[in-house]
């Protein structure tokens, strides 16, 4: 059973990411250690005790489709009323619309909690959220008036609508219409997939943001609109009135998230016998929806790193737990009666430092991104460095936190032997559950590839620079800690950010040479070797400013077991393109 770390939570929001410094310094206002500590300790007990017990359910249930209504996995419906109820969907809302305003660092740390509890359950929420910061950015004011307050309480749900069938990661290619109406409305035609609680039970309305083409729109990603399209068409009193003219057709039979309802959205075929066409409303202006919509996807992209992270937390703890249960074999040092429990074993310790370094690193990494989204918020002097930062560390965030989630559920299977294959254990569920992380918001690869083109050169490719002195100076400070257990950690943070350092200054000047394919031959390697330096460099900033043996014991396990990964991978960015290119030629069809 899942338990909340709020320790381990807590202590890298404060004492890694920066959430104290920040409190300290007053940016937060008047928001302090207890208010922090009684909402992630209030997070912990909802997600240990109320939001896990259902994951079994979730997943072997699932969502259900039947006359065009979804059905959640049972419990579920009242388990998102007692959620709301909470305050947690407005946790970092705007508060002139019923938020609390509190930084998105808390609101990460408790989506975290939520994932590990149940990552189908906490999609629904996720895509909210979202929705209130695109809507709260972009909309019009009569927009915010009629929607924002039961998006931001939770009474309402949203969703964002991208993917077609011929359209999936290239955006360009969508072909949903949008035709004015003459009244200030549109209506949409169009249909679109894999579309995340398109339909359910949660709530008695759902708000769809749409992507769509205007009559007179450019070709390509600058003609794109976003529009806000309703379940029910909002009466003058707030209520849901008529049904709108959009319906889910179909829901996908997946591989892992069961009780996620994955939707086939129909826009505009005249549902029901009404006339056709949904109505909906332009968000912000004409052909700048993909603008708009990025301030959703760029949010619910870290999200999807904390679902990584938070499956990778939940399969150590099962992992953990099996290994101190599961006898098998004599090992050393075990004094007790029989066949040792097989955490005494030394592979099998390996395995699980591994899967709580990895974890932690990504944790570290994604609390680190949302302290960049909140100081870019409250300090205008500096937003543009702080907007800089995030921007850097969302492709960090989302893409190694995924492949970390696949890697530790994974790891955790290994961890339960023959019986981690056994549905019965649910190390099998979590792996199902982790391996759609990597693909959706973007695949990983994707997230590779804006790292390097549009990341590495912010700031005139200097903040990159900047960020990798920053960690340079973390390993400094365990050089100079005079704590004892570090062995060679700094060394190998000092050599693994070298390497990082080189690597970065070898793809700028590939992309300033114009050699585009040989950078992109190396982004994906790249973005882990980032991530593992970044990671460890945090590790070891917690271990300083925590002191602890056991946290310095744990970095210096990483320092030791996967910083050597680095090299290795600067080595194949580096040199690996043609070797790629020439071998690549046998793979595409003639």
């Amino acid at each position: 059973m899942y338990k909340a770390p709020v320790a381990d939570i807590g202590f890298t929001l404060k004492h890694v990411a920066g959430l104290k410094a920040a409190m300290d310094h007053g940016v937060f206002g008047d928001l302090g250690e207890d208010l922090v500590d009684a909402i992630i300790a209030e997070a912990g007990r909802f997600a240990t005790e109320e939001v896990t017990p259902l994951r079994k359910a979730g997943d072997e249930i699932g969502a259900v489709l039947k006359d065009g209504k979804v059905a959640t996995p049972p419990g579920w419906r009242d388990l998102y009323r007692r959620w709301a109820e909470g305050g947690w969907n407005a946790l970092s809302g705007p508060p002139e619309f019923g938020g609390q305003g509190l930084p998105m660092m808390l609101a990460v740390a408790t989506l975290e909690m939520w994932n590990s509890g149940s990552m189908a359950f906490a999609l629904g929420p996720t895509l909210t959220m979202g929705a209130v910061e695109a809507l709260d950015k972009h909309a019009s004011g009569d927009l915010k008036a009629a929607y924002l307050e039961k998006l931001v309480s939770g009474e309402w749900m949203g969703t964002m609508n991208l993917t077609e069938p011929q359209a999936g990661s290239d955006l360009g290619a969508l072909r949903t219409r949008a035709e004015p109406t003459g009244d200030g409305s549109y209506r949409i035609f169009g249909q679109k997939i894999f579309i995340t609680y398109g339909e359910h039970d949660f709530t008695d309305n759902i708000v769809h943001l749409v992507l769509a083409r205007l009559p007179d729109a450019p070709v390509g990603t600058r003609g794109i609109s976003l529009f806000l399209v309703p379940k029910f068409l909002v009466e003058s009193d707030g209520s849901p009135g008529r049904r709108n003219d959009v319906f889910c057709a179909s829901i996908e039979h997946k591989l892992g998230i069961h009780g996620s309802p994955t939707c086939t959205m129909i826009y505009g075929d005249g549902h029901g016998g009404q006339e056709p066409g949904a109505v909906g409303w332009l968000v912000g202006e004409e052909h700048k929806g993909l603008a708009c919509m990025f301030t959703m996807m760029n949010n619910a992209r870290l999200a999807v790193g904390m679902q990584g992270v938070a499956i990778a937390e939940a399969a150590f703890q099962k992992a953990l737990a099996y290994a101190n249960e599961r006898r098998q074999g004599k090992a050393a040092g075990y004094e007790g009666d029989g066949m040792a429990p097989i955490v005494h074993h030394p592979d099998v310790q390996r395995t699980l430092l591994t899967m709580k370094a990895l974890t932690q690193a990504a944790r570290s990494i994604s609390y680190c991104c949302a302290h960049a989204l909140d100081m870019a918020r409250v300090s205008p002097d500096e937003a543009d460095h702080w907007r800089d930062r995030a921007n850097l560390l969302t492709p960090l965030a989302k893409a190694f936190s995924t492949d970390i989630g696949v890697d530790v559920a994974s790891l955790g299977v290994q961890v339960h032997g023959g019986m981690g294959y056994i549905e019965e254990t649910g190390a099998a569920a979590l792996l199902r559950d982790a391996r759609i992380a990597p693909i959706y918001e973007g695949t990983n690869g994707i997230q590779a590839i804006d790292l390097v083109t549009r990341k590495l050169p912010l700031a005139e490719g200097e903040h990159v620079h900047g960020y990798i002195d920053e960690l340079v100076a973390i390993a400094g400070s365990v050089r100079t800690s005079n704590l004892a257990g570090f062995g060679d950690t700094a060394d190998l943070l000092d050599e693994a950010l070298d390497d990082l350092s080189e690597t970065t200054r070898f793809l700028q000047d590939r992309l300033a040479a114009k050699d585009v394919e040989t950078a992109l031959a190396g982004a994906t390697p790249y973005l882990r070797m980032f991530s593992l330096a970044a990671g460890g460099a945090y590790l070891a900033r917690g271990a300083v400013a925590g002191g602890t043996d056991e946290r310095i014991a744990l970095c210096r396990f990483y320092a030791d077991n996967l910083l050597g990964e680095v090299g290795a991978l600067k080595d194949r960015v580096i040199g690996g393109a043609a070797s790629l290119a020439e071998a690549g030629k046998a793979l595409i069809s003639r």
